[in-house]
């Protein structure tokens, strides 16, 4: 394993780098900028088929040096501010469930948990970023429906990619104990158990590997994002997509609960996890948004409002560079 990247170059090129570069850090940040990029271009696509108003930004006025003019541009532009609450809220949602998931050691040691560069729950960091992220879209007078379908692609290759970063790092997001007799013939060895030698955590697991289950969750990631992307085209109303993804993230995480390491506790005389019964909740609200949303939509298959949506696109694009990270 390498918590930090900046290893590999000691073992390939015998040097150091001057600076640590932490693998998780690394792969949440490839993560958040190729989900960026992700939901730059699908603004841009709803902009031009007419179904994601524009956003009026000041921009030089052409022929007058110094001055500038209000036009109309793709949502794109936002992606940039959009990338920064994202990160800040979400950090905030993840360390605070995190938190809420460990309230002993909390209780314990506040300033230490507070202060940790470990210790974070995705799914509160969703949760936190979707309310602070859908406040700014309002504020923007956007479609926040169909503005969402935007998002799910990328939040689901996203959080995959992160999910390597656990698995470099050796985070302690790992499963239970695996026995190597129980393996069928046809799974490699390293797909099946995982002693995370060099762990962040300075554990011991030679003594018995665990399942890595971190490399499951980038497979599954991988593979919803890729049902995702195919249908991002859909014809049913805005937020269909994001409801399927709700329902991909939360039967993801709830399949991986079952063989992880995680905190348990009692609700209603049955033993959970926070991610098991946030998963439950995600499935739940995104089979009931698929059904509210089902019904096609109307602007499907208009060509006129496609064409005058692409003039107006055009227009903006050849008077403003679109901010994105």
């Amino acid at each position: 394993m390498y918590p930090r990247l900046s290893d590999i170059f000691k073992d390939v090129f015998g040097f150091e780098l001057p600076f640590p570069i932490y693998s998780f850090g690394a792969m949440v940040a490839i993560g958040v900028l190729t989900a960026a990029w992700l939901l730059a271009r699908e603004f841009d696509r709803l902009y031009e088929a007419g179904r994601l108003k524009g956003v009026r930004i000041e921009a030089p006025d052409k022929g007058k040096k110094g001055r500038k003019r209000t036009v109309e541009a793709s949502p794109s532009v936002l992606v940039g501010t959009i990338t920064v609450i994202a990160v800040v809220a979400g950090f905030a949602g993840a360390k605070i469930f995190h938190i809420l998931e460990n309230l002993d050691a909390f209780s314990r040691d506040p300033a230490a948990m507070i202060f940790s560069t470990g210790g974070f729950t995705f799914f509160g960091g969703l949760i936190i970023a979707a309310v602070a992220i859908t406040l700014y879209l309002r504020s923007k007078s956007l479609d926040v429906a169909t503005a969402t379908d935007a998002f799910a692609p990328g939040l689901m290759i996203a959080y995959g990619i992160g999910r390597i970063g656990c698995h470099l790092a050796g985070d302690g997001d790992w499963g239970i104990a695996s026995s190597l007799e129980d393996k069928p013939g046809w799974i490699p060895e390293w797909l099946w158990s995982e002693t995370y030698p060099n762990n962040i955590l300075g554990m011991d697991l030679s003594g018995q590997g665990v399942y890595p289950t971190s490399i499951y969750e980038f497979l599954l990631a991988a593979l919803f994002f890729g049902v995702l992307w195919g249908l991002r085209k859909h014809p049913f109303q805005g937020g269909w997509l994001f409801a399927l993804y709700l329902i991909f993230a939360g039967v993801e995480r709830f399949l991986i609960e079952q063989i992880r390491v995680n905190n348990r506790f009692d609700l209603f005389g049955v033993s959970v996890t926070q991610a098991e019964v946030i998963s439950v909740l995600l499935v739940t609200v995104g089979g009931i948004g698929l059904f509210l949303r089902r019904r096609r939509r109307e602007d499907a298959g208009s060509s006129n409002q496609s064409a005058d949506a692409a003039a107006r696109s055009e227009e903006a694009h050849s008077d403003v560079h679109a901010d994105r990270p």
